[in-house]
């Protein structure tokens, strides 16, 4: 026999829900909550194997019940039942460790079904909810841009100076003035640095420079 109590704000759908799963003569309804409160007092008083819970009650919502409830009694599975399919309320669901969700749409047998999954440790969740979670498995993750670290080019520091100084527009003449160095050594590294990056001109280092954050 499958222990059941239902945590739902309103009356006429806890009884209802009731009379829905009492349909199936291996599902004994204990206990009947109007908050998550009151569900986690039923489950101290009659160790259910499943917790039916509704995400959204007033004061003690299902995040609160579920959360004690997996605190307090590990052993019996809370599994919400509720309206809301919205990513944020299956996120705190599954945060406040519930064992599934499905949404009160289903039909009778597919929420008897759902609850003796439940009962027996499979991980249910309805189809709204599953391919809500699907998608956010297989979005595809864009991937962050390496650090730019100079050292494994072996770009200097002066390189990365004459770099910058490329980017805010300086031509060789300005810059060895700036830099108190030759033009024809400021030539010569810009050169160098060509080849080591694999670019062709100074345009594509100015590019390279404002792209990997140099300036």
């Amino acid at each position: 026999m499958i222990r059941i109590v239902i945590a739902d704000d309103l009356s006429m759908l806890r009884q209802g829900i009731q009379v829905i799963l009492e349909q199936d003569s291996e599902i004994e309804v204990v206990g009947l909550a109007a908050d998550g409160r009151e569900a986690y007092e039923l489950c101290a008083e009659h160790k259910p194997d499943v917790v039916l819970m509704d995400m959204r009650m007033p004061e003690y919502d299902g995040v609160y019940g579920t959360k004690m409830i997996k605190a307090g009694f590990p052993e019996t599975k809370v599994l919400i039942l509720t309206t809301f399919d919205d990513d944020e309320t299956v996120a705190e669901a599954m945060e406040s460790g519930a064992d599934g969700y499905i949404l009160k749409e289903m039909d009778n047998v597919k929420i008897i079904q759902a609850v003796k999954a439940v009962s027996s440790g499979i991980n249910v969740f309805g189809p709204n909810v599953y391919s809500g979670i699907q998608k956010k498995i297989t979005a595809p993750v864009k991937k962050a841009e390496p650090e730019f670290n100079p050292s494994e080019y072996e770009l200097s520091s002066r390189d990365c100076e004459i770099m910058k100084l490329i980017a805010e527009g300086l031509d060789n003449k300005q810059i060895a003035s700036k830099m108190f160095l030759a033009e024809g050594t400021v030539r010569n590294n810009i050169s160098r640095m060509l080849d080591k990056l694999g670019l062709k001109d100074r345009t594509q280092l100015a590019v390279y420079a404002v792209k990997n954050n140099i300036i």
